[in-house]
C-alpha cells in the first residue's frame, strides 16, 4: 500500500501562537534516555500516517508544539499561556518537555491554532485523536465539540460547523485522568509508581490530526476472509449514504488488481481471487484493498487498506491433543511479554523507528509472538506486526479492584462495568482487521475480573474469528478457549484439557541489571542473575523444559517475562533504554525456536 507522503508537507501549514518568540522547548530531565531521544524533531514528531488500514490522500498532522497549562480541577481554561508541550508525548514524559504528573485533582489544558487548508472548501472536517488518557473535552473556536472517555481508543469530532477553509481555527483541549483513583481501564499506571506499577500517563499520547471528507464517506470496513472459496467479504459502515451510491472494491497485490466488484450500497461485497496465500509468521503475505464510493456524478470517497488470509482456531493434533491451530496446523506460539513503556516517552515511543526496533529484536531473538500486556498501542504498531509476521495476544487494559486466586468474580458498579465494556468494544472493533492479532485477553491475574462468562460471550458477539484467553494467570472459570497459568520463575504447564488449549501465559522474569542502563539504582528481578552467561544458561534451562512441555502434556504457547526492563524491573532481555541486548541473539534464536544444543 502506498502512503500519501506528499501530504506530510501540509504540516508546514500549521501556525500557532505557541511558536512565538520567547518560548522554547527541550526535553525535561529524566533518569534514562534512548538512542532515539535526540532524534525527536519538535517540528515533526510522529509524522507517519496514523491509520494504515484506511488511508485517504489528504490529512493534516497536528503533532508538534502546543501551548499547555495545568490548573486545579474546577478552574476555567487559562486566559494566558506560557508553557509548551510536545504532542503526542504524555505530560509525565521527558519528551513532552514537562516531565510532571498533574495528579487526580488537576486538569491539563492544550491550545493551538491551525490554518484549515483552502482546498478543503465544501468538505466536512474531522478532528481525530488516536488516544488521550482519560477524559477529553474539545472546543473549536470557542464552540464545544464534545467529550470522550477512554485512554486507549481512537476517537473523532466533526468540527465542520466551526471552521472555515483558508482560515485559522483555535483548538482547546481539556484532559483529566484519575489514574488509579478511578475504576477505568488504566493498565500498569499508578499515581505513586513502585514495583510492578509504573509512571502514569496523562493527556494526549498518540497522534492528533485533521481530515477532510465529503458529505458521504466510509466510516469503517471489516474484512472477512473465506480462503476455502478464495474469497473476501466486506462489511461497510458509512455516513450520509444516499440512494444511488455504488461501491467499487478492488483487491491488489504488488499493484496488480486480482479481483474487482461493483455493487449498489447495501448489497453484499464479495470478491473472488484466482488463488490465495496464507498470512503466517514465516510468510506474512498481505493483500491491498481499495474501496471507492461513487454515484453517477462523482467519486464520494476512496480509501486504501490491506488484509491477510489467516485462520486461528482450536483443533486436535495427530495425538488428539487440543491445540491452537494457525491456518489449519499446530504452530507453537512463543513470545515475550511486551509492556510498551519507554524511559523518555513513557507510553509513547520516541519515534516509529524506536517502536519498530522492539519488534525487530523480538523477531531477531526467534520469537513468533508477543503478548501486549494491559496496554493498547498506536495502530501503526499492529501494522508493523502484520508486516513482520508477529502474532499478537492483545490484553484489555485492566482497572478497578482485584480478586484473589480463590475469590468469586468482582462485582463492579454499573458505571465501572459499562466503561470497561465500552473500551473493550472499541479495542476489538478498531483492530479487527489486523491478521497479527490472534487472541483477546480480557482479564489478567484477577484484576478487575467480573462476569467472566458474560464477557467471553460479549467478545464472541463482536469477533468470532479469534481465540479468547478469558483469565490469564488464575481465577479460571472454565470459559474461553485457553487454560492459562503464570509461574515464576520456572515454567510449568497446566493439566491438559479436552476442549481448551493449555498455555503458559507468563514465566521467567530473570533479572540482570546492567550498570549505566537502569532507571534507578535500586531495582529487582524475580530471580537475579550475576551476569549474561548465567542469564543465558538459566534461560536455556527454562526453555528446555518449555519444549518438553510442548510435547507432554501438550503446551500450545509460552510467554516469557519480558522483552525489556521497565522502570525498577530488570527482568528484560533488553535494557529499558534498548541499548543492550542481554543475551547473545544468535543463541537466543536457537533456544526460542527449539534448536537447543
Amino acid at each position: 500500500m502506498k502512503y500519501p507522503l506528499f501530504f506530510l508537507a501540509v504540516f508546514l501549514l500549521i501556525t500557532g501562537s505557541c511558536n512565538r518568540p520567547g518560548i522554547s522547548w527541550k526535553p525535561a530531565p529524566g533518569p534514562l534516555s534512548t538512542r532515539w531521544t535526540a532524534e525527536v524533531d519538535p517540528g515533526h514528531p510522529w509524522p507517519e500516517y496514523p491509520r494504515p488500514q484506511m488511508v485517504r490522500d489528504e490529512w493534516l498532522n497536528l503533532n508538534g508544539l502546543w501551548e499547555v497549562a495545568i490548573t486545579p480541577a474546577g478552574n476555567p481554561a487559562p486566559g494566558t499561556w506560557n508553557r509548551q508541550i510536545l504532542v503526542p508525548f504524555p505530560v509525565e514524559s521527558s519528551l513532552s518537555g514537562l516531565g510532571v504528573h498533574p495528579g487526580t485533582d488537576s486538569i491539563v489544558w492544550y491550545h493551538r491554532t491551525v490554518r484549515i487548508p483552502s482546498g478543503w472548501r465544501d468538505h466536512k472536517v474531522l478532528l481525530h485523536f488516536e488516544a488521550a488518557d482519560w477524559e477529553t473535552r474539545v472546543w473549536v473556536n470557542g464552540q464545544y465539540a464534545g467529550m470522550h472517555r477512554g485512554g486507549y481508543d481512537p476517537f473523532t469530532f466533526d468540527i465542520t460547523d466551526w471552521v472555515r477553509s483558508g482560515q485559522k481555527a483555535g483548538l482547546l483541549v481539556r484532559v483529566w485522568d484519575p489514574t488509579d483513583d478511578g475504576t477505568q481501564p488504566r493498565g500498569k499506571q499508578v499515581n505513586h509508581p513502585r514495583g510492578i506499577w509504573y509512571t502514569p500517563v496523562t493527556g494526549i499520547w498518540q497522534t492528533v490530526w485533521l481530515e477532510p471528507v465529503n458529505l458521504s464517506y466510509l466510516k469503517k470496513y471489516r474484512v472477512q476472509t473465506l480462503p476455502e472459496k478464495n474469497q473476501v467479504s466486506l462489511s461497510l459502515e458509512g455516513h450520509n449514504i444516499f440512494p444511488g451510491t455504488s461501491v467499487r472494491a478492488e483487491v491488489l497485490k504488488e499493484d496488480s488488481v486480482l479481483a474487482v466488484t461493483t455493487v449498489e450500497w447495501g448489497d453484499p461485497v464479495i470478491l473472488t481471487l484466482p488463488g490465495v496465500e496464507w498470512w503466517e509468521p514465516d510468510h506474512p503475505v498481505l493483500y491491498d484493498i481499495r474501496i471507492t464510493l461513487f454515484n453517477e456524478r462523482k467519486t464520494l470517497d476512496k480509501v486504501e487498506g490491506y488484509f491477510g488470509f489467516r485462520d486461528i482456531r482450536l483443533g486436535k493434533d495427530d495425538r488428539g491433543i487440543t491445540r491452537m491451530m494457525l491456518n489449519g496446523r499446530f504452530l507453537f506460539q512463543n513470545g515475550p511479554l511486551d509492556q510498551g513503556f519507554w524511559p523518555d516517552g513513557i507510553y509513547t515511543p520516541p519515534t516509529e523507528e524506536a517502536m519498530k526496533y522492539d519488534l525487530e529484536v523480538i523477531r531477531e531473538l526467534g520469537f513468533n509472538m508477543l503478548r501486549k500486556h494491559v496496554k493498547v498501542e498506536p495502530r501503526r504498531y499492529y501494522y508493523w506486526c502484520d508486516k513482520m509476521g508477529i502474532l499478537v495476544w492483545q490484553d484489555m487494559p485492566s482497572g478497578d479492584g482485584y480478586i484473589g486466586r480463590n475469590d468469586p468474580d468482582l462485582v463492579r458498579s454499573d458505571t465501572s462495568a459499562a466503561q470497561y465494556k465500552k473500551e473493550l468494544k472499541q479495542l476489538i472493533v478498531k483492530h479487527d482487521n489486523h491478521p497479527s492479532i490472534v487472541v483477546w485477553v480480557p482479564f489478567n491475574e484477577g484484576w478487575g475480573q467480573f462476569d467472566t462468562e458474560g464477557i467471553v460471550s460479549f467478545i464472541r458477539s463482536l469477533d468470532s474469528t479469534r481465540l479468547i484467553n478469558s483469565a490469564s494467570g488464575w481465577t479460571d472459570r472454565g470459559a474461553g478457549d485457553l487454560r492459562d497459568v503464570h509461574h515464576y520463575p520456572e515454567p510449568v504447564a497446566p493439566t491438559a484439557e479436552k476442549n481448551r488449549a493449555i498455555v503458559l501465559g507468563e514465566f521467567g522474569g530473570l533479572g540482570l541489571p546492567v550498570p549505566g542502563h537502569t532507571w534507578v539504582d535500586k531495582n529487582w528481578g524475580y530471580r537475579n542473575m550475576q551476569d549474561s552467561a548465567e542469564l543465558l544458561n538459566r534461560y536455556k534451562q527454562f526453555y528446555t523444559l518449555v519444549w518438553q512441555m510442548k510435547d507432554n502434556p501438550g503446551l500450545s504457547a509460552s510467554v516469557y517475562t519480558q522483552i525489556t526492563d521497565v522502570e525498577t524491573e530488570t527482568n528484560g532481555l533488553m535494557t529499558y533504554d534498548r541499548k543492550v541486548i542481554k543475551i547473545d541473539p544468535v543463541q537466543a534464536h536457537a533456544i526460542n525456536t527449539g534448536g537447543l544444543k
